[in-house]
């Protein structure tokens, strides 16, 4: 009865709160928070969230919000509003999420990073050592002072209350070269490329592109061509394959993914067998039906941010540390292809929060001890936090059959994904006219 009576208060409370009745919608407020003991931490939450929403006092404000988390936690709108009041997010940034806006058309200015040899002025390019830039022509060695610094999540939230959480890649980027003045688009599927004219290596900074969400961490290409060649040459000896055409040298490049970070509980209806005593002693068995929680802890839940190579990177990802991610910086980009993401972060969350959920319900019995699952709900789990990464990849072609089979190659250790292609018997020995130069 308590409940029912403080969920009338607070319903009545947020009408009057949203037609700008605050002095009316306050005493309903204040009523649903105090009449009761027993109101449910949801119930408590929320009136504390619309306590702060009828109120301008800033110190006022941040206790009511900071109540309505005590109470959830993962209140969106409560972090949200605090965030503002934090300076943390401008309102001017939030977004209606009944009216996004459409991605823009046309070409749009950005900043390019243009990287050159402060001894030779030279085209300088990332080494996959993970640690230098070293110029094409003098063979200068800079060292990129990689830190130890871990990088750093963003909350999910606060993304989603503002385009970043939605953005899309734009149409196309214009970029000026400052190694020759030129101007040059860039495909919105890639954010680095090389000057036709003068050769300069530019990455944007996304940082400018307010639709686009810049990368947070980079797994740099840790080998180069020739040595992705003979992973390629032994994962092809290993399944037996013979192509039926030239194959091309690997082609290195970086593709997008997201991460997240999951919290929260997952409910669940079970049932167990339970031993009882009788008087007779003799043993009787029982089934009892509950209903409980499980805390769930989620870290770095990878998925794809690209739709094109979405399968052969979701089957290669596993093979990934991604504990290595080092913090981005533009300069491993330097002469690198880099693919912008086309799938956005809030779509991308909501297949991690799928995929985990999917799992943990799989782990639920044996977690739990011998159980029978009745149903479990995802309701309570959150996406607490996010990175987008850059994977370092070698990708081919391999024909057989009459069609070219995608091969890719995972540029930090040499895994290899061609999971399309057929085994066949024969070995064969192109590319050995590459290595023979070593």
């Amino acid at each position: 009865m308590q409940q029912d009576y403080a969920n009338s208060m607070l319903r009545s409370g947020i009408l009057e709160a949203k037609t700008g009745a605050r002095g009316v919608a306050r005493r309903y407020l204040e009523r649903a928070l105090y009449s009761s003991n027993n109101a449910s931490h949801d119930t408590m939450a929320e009136a504390w969230y619309w306590m702060a929403m009828v109120t301008d006092e800033p110190a006022e404000k941040r206790k009511a919000l900071e109540n309505a988390l005590s109470h959830d936690l993962r209140h969106a709108r409560a972090r949200r509003e605090l965030a503002i009041l934090d300076g943390k997010l401008k309102p001017e940034d939030l977004v209606d999420p009944n009216a996004l806006p459409a991605p823009k058309a046309g070409t749009v200015h950005a900043d390019a990073d243009r990287f050159m040899c402060p001894k030779c002025g030279g085209r300088m390019s990332f080494a996959p050592d993970g640690q230098s830039l070293v110029c094409e022509y003098c063979t200068r060695n800079e060292t990129l002072g990689a830190t130890q610094a871990e990088t750093e999540e963003e909350d999910f939230i606060l993304a989603m209350s503002t385009l970043r959480g939605h953005g899309q890649p734009l149409s196309q980027q214009v970029f000026h070269c400052d190694g020759c003045g030129a101007e040059f688009t860039l495909p919105p599927t890639l954010i680095s490329a090389t000057c036709l004219y003068c050769g300069s290596a530019h990455v944007v900074s996304l940082e400018h592109v307010r639709d686009l969400v810049a990368p947070d961490a980079v797994l740099p290409h840790a080998f180069h061509q020739k040595h992705a060649a003979r992973y390629l040459i032994q994962w092809v000896e290993k399944h037996k394959i013979k192509p039926e055409a030239k194959v091309e040298l690997p082609r290195g490049l970086y593709l997008p993914i997201w991460t997240f970070d999951l919290g929260g509980v997952i409910s669940y209806t079970a049932e167990r067998v339970e031993k009882e005593d009788n008087p007779f002693n003799k043993h009787q068995y029982r089934t009892v039906r509950f209903t409980d929680e499980y805390p769930i802890s989620v870290n770095d839940q990878p998925i794809p941010a690209t739709r094109k190579l979405s399968q052969p990177l979701t089957r290669l990802l596993p093979t990934f540390d991604l504990t290595a991610a080092k913090p981005y910086d533009p300069r491993y980009l330097a002469d690198w292809p880099a693919e912008v993401y086309d799938v956005t972060m809030g779509d991308a969350s909501l297949d991690a929060r799928g995929q985990a959920f999917k799992r943990m319900k799989a782990d639920l019995p044996n977690l739990l001890g011998t159980i029978s699952l009745i149903s479990s709900s995802s309701a309570g789990m959150a996406v607490e936090s996010f990175k987008l990464v850059l994977l370092p990849i070698w990708m081919t072609e391999v024909r057989q059959e009459g069609k070219d089979h995608l091969v890719l190659i995972n540029g930090q250790n040499g895994a290899v994904d061609g999971a399309t292609l057929e085994k066949k018997t024969g070995l064969f020995d192109w590319l050995s006219d590459v290595l023979d130069d070593d």
